[in-house]
Order: structure tokens, then C-alpha cells, then sequence
């Protein structure tokens, strides 16, 4: 396929010169590796299906990679093909992209939540000619999901189930393959250029249809050695990664770091805190990265369990801005540094904050930019706004993605580099970002805007609240009104009436305060954890104001 990535020659040229693009891939760092400290533990997986654990040193892990690379040969898989795989954090997940790396193939992630509509859609557009799905995950039979779609993928090729059967086992036809002499000259050969796609990866999702962003080997490494040495990060640490490596936390942080940095990384496939905590203490685990919630449970398991987690030292938080009393309560619970960071699918990681910051910048704020990385906030007429103002943030530099899987028209890039996140931010005198909303998430009522994430942050205060998320309900005369969907802590409860005088007493406006209370079960989630708001403002559609009685 002709991915066709936007790279102006002259961000290519900046690039370069300014040492942000090495023009390395990730297999290199593998080998390096392998010649340093072949028997060093690389991957442990924890698998849920099989109550398995997998453990695999550097050097048994190339042998593996050799074997599925040789594989895919075997099957017909060109350089440029995409190969797509939709798994749990399985040490698999990791392997594949690495054999495909060797052979020149593209990497397509796919979450285990995607069903037929997403599927059909996902794998249809990027053209995959091979799909690799367990046999079975969390009881759901992903073999007969694919059959039902099949007929309507004319470029899918080949089906490989882990844990399968006959010609469609995955165990059978990539790992019988024995190394040959021909292989370091056909890998040598297949190598892909650093400014080739490596990786098409779907938005999340939480604003509607996904996109297929685009990567390279340069704008993914651009960003993980900046931000493993603003975190201190090296060989020794050990990463736990529950997010699923399917999202760009996971891929870049639980699989491509540890390579990067020959350190050892172990996956957990389901999320359950009390399974983190046996893990962090048996792996002897010092960095995790995962979203609020996983922080949020986490904290809750180490107060009663602190031992357990003695051996973590970091704890980065992404994907939504961090209740600020969560911080504090985790930093204490768990013992670690607590970081903030910011970042999307198109660029990773963009800001965080710093280990050592002082209490106003870790509560306050979602970093700084990585070195390499620029963030500006500007008006509705694109003019920077000034410090501490909120304006729509834009993110330039060495991370951002080359453009979206067969659309360029939405690649929403100007001619100077700077990429419309959709996200509206404050930005203070140091650099520091705090997002305050997502451009679709404003609230405009009777012409004024409402503060969301400001509002959402008061009512996290609230003890009988465990989720909010605040969202526009359409009104004919303010145009919108503020609806304020809650998930309840155990055991609580709260009401309209109740939560009025609770955010009078934290002396906010009137006219920011949520005119419905919505109490919910859940909240509809991506799976890394980030609050599906489209998904709620079709609810609060149908829904009206309430009134106190």
C-alpha cells in the first residue's frame, strides 16, 4: 500500500539538524540488547486466559520475533503490507510489531473491544492482509466474529488465532519456523526507512468515527528517549503496562520503551488493582503509566496494601486532566511520584510534568513540553492569547504524526507545523499547560462559556463522588445547559438539591453550576479509560433542566 505520509522537506530538514530524528527502529535497539545482556529478562506477560505466565529474556525474545518474521514471510506478506492484530497485552502484541519491523511490514493495533462495525471498517481501510486475534478473551470468541465479516474484506488474506487449530493457529504457523542462512539478508533487505509508516494506530474515539494516524520510526523514538530521561527512566527500571498496547500509551510506553532502554517490561491484560499491586510487588515494578481511573484504584488498594506497591517509584497519569486532590491522596498512598502528562494518539506524549515539581505545578497543571515539542493556545482568529488565558492548544514539533490513513483533508496541520489538538488550555508563565475542556466539550450558555473541567474538578471534592463528567444539554433559550453525569461511590448518594449547595459552598458562580444531575452506573469509556463524552451528550439530548423543590 502507498501510505503517502505529509512530511514537508522542511520538517524533515529541522528535524534532523535540531537531533530530534536519529533515524533509528526500534529493532536495532533490540539487537544492541540481545549483544549486550542477552539472558536479561525482557517481557513477562500475565496471561488471564491461561492463568499463564510468560517470561522471556532478550535473547529468547529475537528468536521468537526471527520465527513470526519468517512466518509472515512464509504467507505472502510484502514490504508495505499491513499486518493487523487484535490483542490483550500478551507478549505476542510485542513480538508482532518487532517481526514486523524486520520485514518491512505495518503494524495495525486493534483494540479487543472492537466488534464487527469496527472491525469491518478498520480493517477494511487500512486494506490488512493478515489479522492475528486470540481464540478466546474475557469469554468472547473472536474466530467467529471475524468469519461474519470476512466476505467483506476482499484484502484479508490470512486469519491466525492464538491458541487456534490446523492452518489457522497461530502457534503452528509462526513459531515452527526455523532461522536460516538467508534470514539477516532478507531482514537486512526488508528494513524499513525512518521516515517510512511503521504503525497506523485508530483514535480512540472519543469525539465519533476513528482515524488511522499515521507514524514513523522517527516521530515515535522522537518522543520516548526525551521522555524516558525527563523521567529518569533507564535498563534498571521495570515497567508495568496495563493500559492496552493497542493505544498509543501502551504501544509506546509498554512496549516500545523498555526495548528502547533494555529494560524489562511486564503486561497485565485485564485491569484489576489488586492483581497490579501482587504484580508490582512479585516483579519488583518501579514506573507504570495508565489513566485516572487506574490511579484512582490503584490508590485505593495501596492504602490497605502498601507494601505491595513499595517498589514504585513513578506513576504517570494521561488521557484526563487529574482530580487534584487524587494526587495528593495517591502520592501519598502509593509512595511514588505522581506525574502529570498530556498527549494524543497523533503525537504521544506532548507534556508532563517534572519529577520534583512543586505542589502548584504536579496538582495544577499537565506538564511541559517535551524538548523537541512546542504548545501554543490561540483565539478563534489563530492569534496567540496571552499567559494564563484559555485558547484552543496547537502542538508542533518532532512527534506529530505524518497524516491520517487516506485522509489527508483532515490532517488539520497549518503551513508552520502547528496541529489543532481539539483540546482549549491555559498555559502559565513556566510553559506549563492545564487542558480546561475539549473544544467540543464547551459549554456556551446564554453566550457565556462554562469552565467544564474546572466545575467537573470541584465535584470530584465531593465524597460521595467517584466519576463526573459534565456535558451540554441543548436549550432553547441559553442555548445549552450543563449536565452533570455522576457515578457514585459505594455506599453514597447524592441529589440535585444536594449538589447545588455543595458548589455554593465552593463559592462557584451560579451560572457555572450544572443544571441536571444525572446519576449513572458507569461511564461509557475508551479502553484506556478516557470518558466517551460523545457518547453523553446524545444522552443529555432528551434531557432537561431540573429545579430544586
Amino acid at each position: 500500500m502507498n501510505f503517502d505520509p505529509i512530511l514537508p522537506s522542511a520538517r524533515v530538514t529541522a528535524m534532523r539538524r535540531q537531533g530530534h530524528w536519529r533515524d533509528r527502529v526500534l529493532t536495532e535497539y533490540l539487537d544492541e540488547a540481545i549483544a549486550r545482556n542477552p539472558d536479561k529478562i525482557a517481557l513477562v506477560d500475565h496471561n488471564s486466559v491461561t492463568g499463564e505466565r510468560t517470561e522471556l529474556t532478550f535473547a529468547e525474545l529475537g528468536r521468537r520475533v526471527e520465527q513470526i518474521a519468517l512466518g509472515l514471510v512464509a504467507l505472502g506478506v510484502q514490504k508495505a503490507d499491513v499486518v493487523s492484530y487484535q490483542l490483550p497485552n500478551w507478549w505476542q502484541f510485542t513480538a508482532l510489531h518487532l517481526a514486523c519491523l524486520r520485514i518491512g511490514a505495518v503494524t495495525n493495533p486493534l483494540m479487543p473491544i472492537f466488534r464487527q462495525r469496527e472491525l469491518e471498517f478498520m480493517l477494511g481501510l487500512a486494506e490488512a492482509r493478515v489479522l492475528v486475534v486470540p481464540r478466546v478473551f474475557r469469554g468472547f470468541d473472536y474466530p467467529a466474529m471475524i468469519e461474519d465479516i470476512r466476505g467483506k474484506l476482499p484484502a484479508l488474506q490470512h486469519v491466525l488465532v492464538i491458541g487456534g487449530e490446523g492452518e489457522a493457529s497461530f502457534e503452528r504457523r509462526m513459531l515452527g519456523k526455523q532461522a536460516h542462512g538467508d534470514a539477516a539478508k532478507l531482514f537486512a533487505a526488508r528494513k524499513p526507512a525512518p521516515d517510512e509508516v511503521i504503525q497506523v494506530l485508530y483514535t480512540s474515539g472519543t469525539t465519533g468515527e476513528p482515524k488511522g494516524v499515521m507514524h514513523t520510526a522517527n516521530t515515535l523514538f522522537s518522543n520516548i528517549l526525551p521522555y524516558a530521561e525527563r523521567l529518569g527512566l533507564g535498563a534498571a527500571d521495570v515497567a508495568l503496562m496495563a493500559s492496552p498496547m493497542a493505544h498509543q500509551t501502551g504501544f509506546m510506553y509498554g512496549l516500545m520503551m523498555p526495548v528502547t532502554l533494555g529494560a524489562k517490561a511486564v503486561l497485565q491484560d485485564i485491569w484489576h488493582p489488586g492483581e497490579a499491586a501482587s504484580i508490582i510487588a512479585a516483579e519488583g515494578v518501579t514506573f507504570t503509566m495508565a489513566s485516572t481511573p487506574f490511579l484512582a484504584d490503584l490508590t485505593e488498594t495501596a492504602i490497605k496494601r502498601p507494601k505491595d506497591v513499595a517498589s514504585l517509584r513513578i506513576f504517570l497519569s494521561a488521557g484526563a486532566p487529574i482530580p487534584r486532590v487524587l494526587v495528593q491522596r495517591a502520592k501519598e498512598a502509593l509512595g511514588a511520584e505522581i506525574v502529570s502528562a498530556w498527549g494524543m494518539t497523533e503525537n504521544g506524549a506532548v507534556t508532563t510534568t517534572k519529577v520534583g515539581d512543586k505542589p502548584d505545578k504536579t496538582f495544577g497543571t499537565d506538564g511541559l513540553a517535551l524538548p523537541g515539542m512546542e504548545t501554543r493556545t490561540v483565539d478563534a482568529d489563530d492569534k496567540p492569547v496571552a499567559v494564563g488565558e484559555e485558547g484552543r492548544l496547537q502542538t508542533r514539533g518532532c512527534s506529530n504524526f505524518v497524516g491520517y490513513l487516506k485522509r489527508p483533508q483532515l490532517y488539520g496541520t497549518d503551513a508552520d507545523g502547528w496541529f489543532e489538538t481539539g483540546d482549549l488550555a491555559r498555559i502559565d508563565a513556566d510553559g506549563y499547560i492545564r487542558i480546561t475542556g475539549r473544544a467540543k466539550d464547551i459549554i456556551i450558555r446564554g453566550g457565556e462559556n462554562v469552565p467544564v473541567v474546572e466545575v467537573e474538578q470541584l465535584m470530584y471534592r465531593h465524597p460521595a463522588v467517584q466519576e463526573v463528567a459534565i456535558v451540554a444539554m441543548p436549550d432553547e433559550r441559553l442555548g445549552e445547559r450543563g449536565c452533570a453525569f455522576v457515578v457514585l461511590r459505594a455506599g453514597k448518594s447524592l441529589d440535585f438539591r444536594e449538589m447545588l449547595t455543595f458548589l455554593s459552598e465552593q463559592k462557584l458562580a451560579k451560572n457555572y453550576f450544572p443544571e441536571r444531575l444525572q446519576i449513572v452506573e458507569q461511564m461509557p469509556k475508551t479502553p484506556s479509560g478516557k470518558i466517551q463524552k460523545f457518547k453523553l451528550r446524545d444522552v443529555a439530548k432528551s434531557l432537561t433542566p431540573e429545579t430544586v423543590r
